[in-house]
């Protein structure tokens, strides 16, 4: 795939209309995502909002707006006299996830397998592709933003507002566990091989108009990936 495929992959509208924050509680939210994702701030963190102020450049209010939206979302919990932490990983949490990612995401792809327009393939296609091509160029950040994109894309896909919104909400935590089992194996791209393989099974699977084989790509994925994260534990 050319260099100019793989830009207009990561230059669509709405990444662009993500790359420009509209509040400083979205920007505090972004950052701290990256941040918890990767480990740089670690479960179990205490989360001091002064710190925070002042590593992050962005004031009392918005952080705290941020992480009621994580915590929303499970990447942080709040324990009495102890303030806000980064969620933990744990046996029981990890299955959790990786139960409900399996229900929702293996369902989104049989739903996009059956609804899906010649335009949603030819998009999901290209996003495989750059996913690919990203890995080879061990091009880390451009793999996790392709990667977050051919996730809502496919929800979209789907043609069902509640899996939209679902989706994207649990996609961080997921992410933070492939960041987890790269860290624990010395190195992302097998993970990143892993999810070229899954994404690559969805689509063969929606060109086939496969609703059973897309669901069962998607599944099988996830419990491997739960079976790899188990042994790391």
């Amino acid at each position: 795939m050319s260099p100019d495929v793989i830009e207009a992959a990561l230059t669509t509208p709405d990444l662009d209309d993500r790359d420009e924050p509209s509040s400083l509680a979205e920007k505090a939210y972004r950052l701290l995502v990256r941040k918890i994702t990767r480990l740089e701030l670690p479960p179990g963190e205490i989360l001091a909002e002064k710190a925070l102020m002042v590593e992050l450049g962005i004031g009392r209010t918005p952080i705290r707006e941020a992480m009621q939206r994580l915590a929303i979302e499970g990447l942080v919990s709040h324990l009495p006299k102890r303030g806000m932490l980064v969620g933990d990983i744990s046996v029981a949490t990890v299955q959790q996830i990786y139960e409900f990612r399996a229900l929702i995401e293996g369902f989104t792809a049989r739903l996009a397998a059956t609804r899906a327009g010649e335009d949603d393939i030819a998009e999901l296609t290209r996003l495989h592709e750059a996913l690919a091509q990203t890995t080879g160029d061990d091009n880390v950040d451009g793999y996790v933003d392709l990667g977050r994109r051919f996730h809502e894309t496919l929800a979209r896909t789907a043609r069902n507002a509640y899996l939209e919104e679902a989706v994207p909400r649990i996609y961080n935590l997921h992410l933070r566990l492939s960041f987890f089992i790269s860290r624990e194996i010395g190195g992302w791209h097998p993970v990143a091989h892993a999810n070229d393989e899954m994404t690559g099974g969805v689509v063969d699977a929606l060109k086939r108009r496969d609703p059973e084989a897309a669901e069962l790509v998607m599944k099988s994925y996830f419990s491997r990936r739960h079976q790899v994260l188990r042994g790391l534990l």
